[in-house]
Protein backbone atom coordinates (compact mmCIF):
# COMPACT_ATOMS: atom_id res chain seq x y z
CA UNK A 1 0.00 0.00 0.00
CA UNK A 2 1.11 3.31 -0.39
CA UNK A 3 1.02 5.51 2.89
CA UNK A 4 0.00 8.93 2.55
CA UNK A 5 -0.16 10.40 5.66
CA UNK A 6 -1.63 13.47 6.82
CA UNK A 7 0.18 14.27 9.84
CA UNK A 8 3.96 15.79 9.55
CA UNK A 9 5.54 12.60 8.76
CA UNK A 10 4.70 12.71 5.21
CA UNK A 11 4.42 16.29 5.06
CA UNK A 12 7.12 16.53 1.57
CA UNK A 13 5.48 14.09 -0.22
CA UNK A 14 1.65 15.25 0.70
CA UNK A 15 3.20 18.98 -0.64
CA UNK A 16 3.94 16.98 -3.51
CA UNK A 17 0.75 15.12 -4.23
CA UNK A 18 -1.36 18.00 -3.21
CA UNK A 19 -0.19 20.92 -5.24
CA UNK A 20 -1.20 21.28 -9.12
CA UNK A 21 1.08 18.74 -11.38
CA UNK A 22 4.49 20.40 -12.23
CA UNK A 23 5.61 19.53 -16.36
CA UNK A 24 7.15 16.73 -16.65
CA UNK A 25 10.64 15.52 -16.31
CA UNK A 26 13.30 14.10 -18.97
CA UNK A 27 13.70 10.13 -18.24
CA UNK A 28 16.44 9.24 -15.83
CA UNK A 29 19.77 8.76 -16.85
CA UNK A 30 21.83 5.84 -16.32
CA UNK A 31 24.57 6.16 -14.21
CA UNK A 32 27.68 7.05 -16.01
CA UNK A 33 30.41 4.76 -15.90
CA UNK A 34 32.79 7.08 -15.09
CA UNK A 35 30.99 8.68 -12.38
CA UNK A 36 33.67 9.84 -9.08
CA UNK A 37 31.19 7.94 -6.93
CA UNK A 38 32.85 4.56 -7.03
CA UNK A 39 30.46 2.00 -7.10
CA UNK A 40 28.15 2.12 -9.89
CA UNK A 41 31.18 1.77 -12.35
CA UNK A 42 32.41 -1.14 -10.46
CA UNK A 43 28.88 -2.45 -11.77
CA UNK A 44 29.35 -5.30 -14.43
CA UNK A 45 27.13 -4.90 -17.68
CA UNK A 46 23.38 -5.32 -17.47
CA UNK A 47 22.64 -8.89 -18.23
CA UNK A 48 20.51 -9.60 -21.39
CA UNK A 49 16.73 -10.02 -20.45
CA UNK A 50 14.92 -11.33 -22.80
CA UNK A 51 11.96 -9.50 -24.58
CA UNK A 52 8.93 -10.78 -22.32
CA UNK A 53 8.90 -11.17 -18.74
CA UNK A 54 5.51 -10.76 -17.61
CA UNK A 55 5.22 -11.10 -13.27
CA UNK A 56 2.97 -14.38 -12.73
CA UNK A 57 -0.17 -12.97 -12.80
CA UNK A 58 -3.46 -13.70 -14.96
CA UNK A 59 -4.38 -11.78 -18.39
CA UNK A 60 -6.55 -9.76 -16.15
CA UNK A 61 -6.76 -9.38 -12.06
CA UNK A 62 -9.20 -11.66 -10.86
CA UNK A 63 -12.80 -10.23 -9.24
CA UNK A 64 -15.59 -11.56 -7.37
CA UNK A 65 -18.18 -12.84 -9.68
CA UNK A 66 -16.28 -13.06 -12.25
CA UNK A 67 -18.04 -15.89 -13.35
CA UNK A 68 -21.28 -15.08 -12.00
CA UNK A 69 -23.63 -13.55 -14.78
CA UNK A 70 -24.50 -10.90 -13.09
CA UNK A 71 -21.16 -9.68 -13.25
CA UNK A 72 -18.54 -8.53 -10.64
CA UNK A 73 -21.18 -5.50 -9.27
CA UNK A 74 -23.45 -8.09 -7.33
CA UNK A 75 -20.82 -9.85 -6.15
CA UNK A 76 -19.24 -7.32 -4.40
CA UNK A 77 -22.66 -5.33 -3.34
CA UNK A 78 -23.50 -8.91 -2.02
CA UNK A 79 -20.53 -8.86 0.47
CA UNK A 80 -21.54 -6.44 2.29
CA UNK A 81 -25.27 -4.93 1.88
CA UNK A 82 -25.14 -2.83 4.93
CA UNK A 83 -22.69 -0.51 3.04
CA UNK A 84 -23.85 -0.85 -0.30
CA UNK A 85 -27.37 -0.46 -0.06
CA UNK A 86 -28.82 1.54 -3.40
CA UNK A 87 -25.05 1.83 -4.03
CA UNK A 88 -23.91 3.94 -7.07
CA UNK A 89 -22.39 2.09 -10.06
CA UNK A 90 -19.88 3.54 -12.67
CA UNK A 91 -18.06 1.34 -15.45
CA UNK A 92 -15.37 2.90 -17.27
CA UNK A 93 -13.75 1.61 -20.08
CA UNK A 94 -12.04 -1.36 -18.41
CA UNK A 95 -12.49 -0.25 -14.61
CA UNK A 96 -15.46 -0.62 -12.34
CA UNK A 97 -16.24 1.98 -9.40
CA UNK A 98 -18.80 1.22 -6.94
CA UNK A 99 -20.11 4.24 -4.52
CA UNK A 100 -22.51 4.47 -1.37
CA UNK A 101 -25.61 5.63 -2.33
CA UNK A 102 -24.41 9.25 -1.10
CA UNK A 103 -21.69 8.97 -3.65
CA UNK A 104 -21.44 12.08 -6.50
CA UNK A 105 -21.94 10.26 -9.76
CA UNK A 106 -19.66 12.95 -11.31
CA UNK A 107 -16.97 12.21 -8.94
CA UNK A 108 -17.26 8.19 -9.91
CA UNK A 109 -16.61 8.75 -13.23
CA UNK A 110 -13.79 10.98 -12.53
CA UNK A 111 -12.18 8.10 -10.54
CA UNK A 112 -13.31 5.57 -13.38
CA UNK A 113 -11.35 7.67 -15.99
CA UNK A 114 -8.54 8.14 -13.71
CA UNK A 115 -8.58 4.52 -12.97
CA UNK A 116 -8.51 3.54 -16.03
CA UNK A 117 -5.34 5.52 -17.22
CA UNK A 118 -3.69 4.48 -14.56
CA UNK A 119 -4.23 0.69 -15.09
CA UNK A 120 -2.91 1.31 -18.86
CA UNK A 121 0.46 2.81 -16.74
CA UNK A 122 0.15 -0.25 -14.59
CA UNK A 123 -0.03 -2.35 -17.97
CA UNK A 124 3.16 -1.33 -19.44
CA UNK A 125 5.17 -1.52 -16.53
CA UNK A 126 3.63 -5.09 -14.50
CA UNK A 127 0.78 -6.70 -16.80
CA UNK A 128 -2.64 -5.57 -17.34
CA UNK A 129 -5.13 -5.31 -14.90
CA UNK A 130 -9.11 -4.13 -14.77
CA UNK A 131 -9.53 -1.92 -12.22
CA UNK A 132 -11.85 -2.40 -9.19
CA UNK A 133 -12.37 0.70 -7.20
CA UNK A 134 -14.62 0.46 -4.18
CA UNK A 135 -15.37 4.17 -3.13
CA UNK A 136 -17.26 3.91 0.87
CA UNK A 137 -18.70 6.69 2.43
CA UNK A 138 -16.59 6.72 5.94
CA UNK A 139 -13.49 5.66 6.86
CA UNK A 140 -15.18 3.42 9.30
CA UNK A 141 -16.43 1.76 6.07
CA UNK A 142 -13.12 2.06 4.35
CA UNK A 143 -11.80 0.04 7.18
CA UNK A 144 -14.18 -2.44 7.19
CA UNK A 145 -13.61 -3.38 4.09
CA UNK A 146 -10.08 -3.16 4.01
CA UNK A 147 -10.08 -5.46 7.00
CA UNK A 148 -7.60 -6.61 8.84
CA UNK A 149 -5.63 -4.27 6.76
CA UNK A 150 -5.70 -0.85 8.25
CA UNK A 151 -6.11 2.42 6.62
CA UNK A 152 -4.95 4.55 9.28
CA UNK A 153 -3.72 7.46 7.63
CA UNK A 154 -3.81 6.00 3.81
CA UNK A 155 -5.41 7.35 0.56
CA UNK A 156 -6.34 3.99 -0.40
CA UNK A 157 -5.52 0.28 -0.14
CA UNK A 158 -5.05 -2.33 -2.16
CA UNK A 159 -6.62 -6.31 -1.19
CA UNK A 160 -5.85 -9.33 -3.52
CA UNK A 161 -8.56 -8.03 -6.50
CA UNK A 162 -10.02 -4.22 -5.49
CA UNK A 163 -8.52 -1.32 -4.46
CA UNK A 164 -10.38 0.64 -1.38
CA UNK A 165 -10.47 4.11 -1.20
CA UNK A 166 -10.29 5.94 2.21
CA UNK A 167 -12.76 8.70 1.44
CA UNK A 168 -11.39 11.51 3.74
CA UNK A 169 -7.61 11.60 2.80
CA UNK A 170 -8.51 10.76 -0.88
CA UNK A 171 -10.17 13.67 -1.38
CA UNK A 172 -7.50 16.04 0.01
CA UNK A 173 -5.03 14.83 -2.89
CA UNK A 174 -4.31 16.86 -5.70
CA UNK A 175 -4.80 15.51 -9.22
CA UNK A 176 -1.74 14.28 -9.45
CA UNK A 177 -1.72 12.44 -6.48
CA UNK A 178 -4.81 10.72 -6.82
CA UNK A 179 -3.41 9.25 -10.24
CA UNK A 180 -0.16 8.30 -8.39
CA UNK A 181 -2.37 6.61 -5.56
CA UNK A 182 -4.40 4.54 -8.19
CA UNK A 183 -1.73 3.43 -10.00
CA UNK A 184 0.72 1.91 -7.08
CA UNK A 185 -2.56 0.43 -4.99
CA UNK A 186 -3.28 -0.83 -8.35
CA UNK A 187 0.11 -2.14 -9.41
CA UNK A 188 -0.56 -4.03 -6.10
CA UNK A 189 -3.13 -5.75 -7.52
CA UNK A 190 -1.37 -6.82 -11.01
CA UNK A 191 1.18 -8.44 -8.63
CA UNK A 192 -0.55 -10.00 -6.40
CA UNK A 193 1.21 -8.17 -2.96
CA UNK A 194 -1.61 -9.03 -0.88
CA UNK A 195 -0.87 -12.37 -1.11
CA UNK A 196 2.75 -12.40 -1.54
CA UNK A 197 4.63 -13.48 1.32
CA UNK A 198 8.29 -14.29 -0.79
CA UNK A 199 9.01 -10.79 -2.45
CA UNK A 200 11.05 -8.08 0.01
CA UNK A 201 8.70 -5.23 1.54
CA UNK A 202 11.19 -2.64 -0.26
CA UNK A 203 10.92 -4.22 -3.50
CA UNK A 204 7.04 -4.38 -3.40
CA UNK A 205 6.53 -0.75 -2.18
CA UNK A 206 9.18 0.10 -4.18
CA UNK A 207 8.04 -0.97 -7.43
CA UNK A 208 4.86 -0.05 -6.83
CA UNK A 209 5.52 3.79 -5.95
CA UNK A 210 8.12 3.38 -9.43
CA UNK A 211 4.87 2.52 -11.30
CA UNK A 212 2.96 5.15 -9.60
CA UNK A 213 5.52 7.85 -10.18
CA UNK A 214 6.27 7.15 -13.60
CA UNK A 215 3.91 9.80 -15.74
CA UNK A 216 3.23 11.75 -12.62
CA UNK A 217 5.87 14.43 -13.48
CA UNK A 218 6.81 15.05 -9.53
CA UNK A 219 10.33 15.78 -9.26
CA UNK A 220 12.19 13.06 -6.97
CA UNK A 221 13.48 15.23 -4.83
CA UNK A 222 9.56 16.37 -4.04
CA UNK A 223 8.84 13.26 -4.01
CA UNK A 224 11.50 12.04 -1.24
CA UNK A 225 12.00 15.24 0.42
CA UNK A 226 12.15 13.59 3.67
CA UNK A 227 15.53 11.33 2.62
CA UNK A 228 16.74 14.26 0.39
CA UNK A 229 17.00 16.47 3.72
CA UNK A 230 18.80 13.51 4.99
CA UNK A 231 20.85 13.22 2.44
CA UNK A 232 21.75 16.62 1.78
CA UNK A 233 22.45 16.53 5.64
CA UNK A 234 25.04 14.05 5.04
CA UNK A 235 22.83 10.89 6.38
CA UNK A 236 22.88 7.93 3.80
CA UNK A 237 21.11 4.93 4.47
CA UNK A 238 23.63 2.07 4.78
CA UNK A 239 21.07 -0.64 3.97
CA UNK A 240 17.93 -1.21 2.00
CA UNK A 241 14.43 -1.01 4.62
CA UNK A 242 13.36 -3.95 6.46
CA UNK A 243 9.36 -4.93 6.69
CA UNK A 244 9.68 -2.80 10.12
CA UNK A 245 10.60 0.43 8.39
CA UNK A 246 7.15 0.03 6.95
CA UNK A 247 5.03 -0.50 9.95
CA UNK A 248 2.66 2.13 10.63
CA UNK A 249 4.02 4.70 12.82
CA UNK A 250 7.91 4.02 12.21
CA UNK A 251 10.22 6.60 13.09
CA UNK A 252 11.39 6.90 9.13
CA UNK A 253 8.48 5.73 7.12
CA UNK A 254 8.63 8.15 4.65
CA UNK A 255 12.24 7.63 4.34
CA UNK A 256 11.74 3.85 3.93
CA UNK A 257 9.36 4.02 1.21
CA UNK A 258 11.55 6.61 -0.66
CA UNK A 259 14.31 4.62 -0.55
CA UNK A 260 11.93 1.69 -2.03
CA UNK A 261 11.48 3.80 -4.67
CA UNK A 262 14.90 5.19 -5.26
CA UNK A 263 15.94 1.76 -5.42
CA UNK A 264 13.42 0.82 -8.17
CA UNK A 265 14.15 3.83 -9.94
CA UNK A 266 18.32 2.76 -10.00
CA UNK A 267 17.20 -0.60 -11.39
CA UNK A 268 15.25 0.59 -14.43
CA UNK A 269 17.43 3.46 -15.00
CA UNK A 270 20.67 1.37 -15.17
CA UNK A 271 19.23 -1.94 -16.77
CA UNK A 272 15.90 -0.91 -17.94
CA UNK A 273 12.50 -1.33 -16.98
CA UNK A 274 12.06 -4.93 -17.86
CA UNK A 275 15.40 -5.74 -15.46
CA UNK A 276 13.25 -4.61 -12.61
CA UNK A 277 10.31 -6.89 -13.66
CA UNK A 278 12.74 -9.16 -13.59
CA UNK A 279 13.97 -8.77 -10.40
CA UNK A 280 10.59 -8.51 -8.92
CA UNK A 281 9.85 -12.01 -10.92
CA UNK A 282 13.32 -13.72 -9.20
CA UNK A 283 12.06 -12.77 -5.62
CA UNK A 284 8.50 -13.73 -5.91
CA UNK A 285 10.13 -17.12 -6.65
CA UNK A 286 11.56 -17.81 -3.89
CA UNK A 287 14.70 -17.60 -4.29
CA UNK A 288 15.90 -14.49 -2.26
CA UNK A 289 19.84 -15.36 -2.36
CA UNK A 290 19.99 -15.71 -5.86
CA UNK A 291 17.87 -13.24 -6.80
CA UNK A 292 19.83 -10.33 -7.35
CA UNK A 293 22.45 -11.90 -9.23
CA UNK A 294 20.22 -13.76 -11.75
CA UNK A 295 18.49 -10.55 -12.79
CA UNK A 296 21.34 -7.79 -12.36
CA UNK A 297 24.64 -9.95 -12.23
CA UNK A 298 25.20 -8.12 -9.07
CA UNK A 299 25.76 -9.32 -5.17
CA UNK A 300 23.46 -7.55 -2.68
CA UNK A 301 26.49 -5.87 -1.51
CA UNK A 302 27.25 -4.25 -4.59
CA UNK A 303 23.90 -3.05 -5.42
CA UNK A 304 23.67 -1.04 -2.20
CA UNK A 305 26.88 0.17 -2.86
CA UNK A 306 25.15 1.47 -5.83
CA UNK A 307 22.06 2.60 -4.88
CA UNK A 308 23.27 4.17 -1.86
CA UNK A 309 25.76 6.61 -4.60
CA UNK A 310 22.66 6.94 -6.91
CA UNK A 311 20.33 8.46 -4.15
CA UNK A 312 23.37 10.95 -3.15
CA UNK A 313 23.70 11.65 -6.97
CA UNK A 314 19.70 11.74 -7.33
CA UNK A 315 18.71 14.31 -4.29
CA UNK A 316 22.38 15.91 -3.07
Amino acid sequence: MRVVWLGTVLAGLLAALTVPPVPPVPPVPPVPPSTPSGPPSALPAAPSVPASIPLSVPPFAPVPGAGDPRGPTDAVIGERPDIWARAKVVRGARSLVIGTAAARVEELEDLARRADRAGLVVAEVAGPVRPLVLVPATTAQAATLAAPASVNGLAAVAAADRVIVEPGSFARLSAAGRDVVLAHELTHVATGAATDARTPKWLVEGFADYVGYLRSGIPVRAAAAELAAEVRAGRLPSALPGPDDFAPGAPRLAQAYEEAWLACRYVAARYGERALVALYREFSGGDAAGALPRALGVSAGRFTAAWRAYMKAELS
